[in-house]
């Protein structure tokens, strides 16, 4: 029986392209970056990610995400490569100026939270976070919010989430991990030993050696898992 979810944020329960969208287009009028264009947001999510899961893969720090990323980008942009760190504090501030839900998170989440102990699990920025989850009153539903910033540990490392197992109440078999990242949120679930579930949105394929445990397409169907675990 699941007594205790643990909930990915970017991506699972808040939308954060949208977000990175409306930071980038306003990071470009700010700093006169030329023409924005959908093409050149794509080209900086590309970057983006790139840095993360090298960070996942413990080949760069956060910081150096935060650095590198906007070297890369304004590079490609064949802009001044010098501001990289004014560019990535201006768009960090600006993210959480866009607060939309996924699927219909808030109403799942509420809906959850009457039955089992959910926590936040999460490896972005600690003051942007904080702020995200405030705005979307999101954090009034967790029992508590983890945060790699804070810990010093990302995922999918399990050093992130000793303190989460050390805080719950219940055994590891009772867990569940919900995320859409493989390489982070399930790969994570994968080095504690709880159950994973896969939020997979767009039906992309797990070519790796991940264990899923189940996979959904919205978060409804979370609660499908749920009945089907606690039978």
């Amino acid at each position: 029986m699941i007594k205790a979810i643990l909930f990915d944020i970017d991506g699972t329960l808040l939308d954060f392209l949208a977000a990175e969208y409306n930071s980038i287009k306003n990071s470009f009028e700010k700093f006169n970056l030329g023409k924005f264009t959908d093409e050149k947001v794509s080209a900086y999510s590309k970057i983006n990610l790139k840095h993360w899961e090298m960070l996942e893969r413990g080949e760069i720090d956060k910081k150096q995400v935060m650095h590198l990323r906007f070297v890369e980008f304004l590079k490609y942009l064949g802009a001044d490569t010098s501001m990289a760190d004014e560019v990535n504090a201006y768009y960090e501030n600006s993210i959480p100026d866009t607060i939309e839900y996924i699927d219909n998170a808030y109403n799942v989440c509420f809906k959850l939270s009457g039955n089992y102990d959910l926590y936040c699990v999460t490896n972005g920025a600690k003051a942007v976070q904080r702020k995200r989850l405030s705005l979307s009153k999101l954090d009034n539903l967790f029992k508590d919010i983890f945060i790699s910033d804070e810990i010093g540990f990302e995922k999918p490392s399990a050093d992130f989430f000793a303190p989460l197992l050390n805080e719950v109440e219940c055994e590891k078999s009772e867990i569940l991990i919900v995320g859409d990242s493989l390489t982070s949120d399930m790969r994570g679930g994968n080095n504690i030993g709880i159950k994973c579930c896969w939020y997979n949105p767009h039906h992309n394929e797990n070519d790796s050696d991940i264990r899923l445990d189940y996979e959904i397409h919205n978060l409804d169907e979370i609660f499908a898992v749920l009945e089907c675990e606690n039978k």
